[in-house]
């Protein structure tokens, strides 16, 4: 077979092979795998509210949205289905 220097190789292949890998991948992360403005900046993100009149606005600003989806969605129901009465007679 090989003799002992192929082992020798073989073996260092082993162990070298996967902290060069590691090495590789592990050092100047921020440079070689990173995408510019992947994140979004502090002006671009929701404001979460902390004081309680900030919580009874944005519960206030949600409900209000919430009702105007419901009565949009109810009219264009009340819309279709007065449609169909008229196409159905």
């Amino acid at each position: 077979m090989g003799g002992p220097n192929l082992e020798v190789f073989k073996f260092g292949m082993y162990i070298l092979f996967p902290i060069g890998i590691m090495y590789y991948f592990g050092t100047n992360l921020d440079n070689r795998f990173s995408v510019p403005d992947f994140w979004p900046k502090e002006e671009q993100t929701h404001k979460i509210p902390y004081e309680r009149d900030e919580i009874e606005a944005e519960l206030a600003r949600l409900k209000a949205r919430r009702l105007a989806l419901r009565a949009k969605r109810l009219e264009e129901e009340a819309r279709a289905h007065a449609k169909s009465q008229e196409s159905g007679q």
